[in-house]
């Protein structure tokens, strides 16, 4: 954990949230900024800033996430997006997923 980060204290509970998945790898979250009508934040609990700072040690983790978002049922499609540094829009330091759903996408995303 690291004391700072904003993710770490609600993985702690520090900080409330509204969690929608917890387990001892992984915790979920409604995003307090949605960008579409579902809007989760799927996060590991073990503190790394960013998908650049991964290991193969992570990938378990990587994968469990993934798995978290597949089992969200969200419809006819959704989007999982993870921001990897500031120019791609990451604004917390702790590696989050998207989970965007509940309407339309178009493409490019950006």
């Amino acid at each position: 954990m690291n004391a700072e980060c904003l993710f770490c204290k609600i993985a702690a509970q520090q900080i409330p949230a509204k969690l929608l998945y917890d387990d001892e790898d992984v915790f979920a979250f409604a995003d307090i900024n949605p960008q579409a009508p579902t809007h989760i934040l799927i996060c590991p609990k073990k503190h790394f800033p960013s998908l650049a700072e991964a290991t193969p040690a992570e990938g378990s983790v990587l994968g469990k996430m993934s798995l978290v978002a597949a089992d969200r049922n969200l419809g006819s499609g959704y989007r999982a997006v993870i921001n990897t540094g500031a120019g791609a829009g990451q604004t917390v330091f702790h590696l989050h997923m998207h989970l965007l759903g509940g309407r339309d996408f178009r493409w490019p995303p950006g």
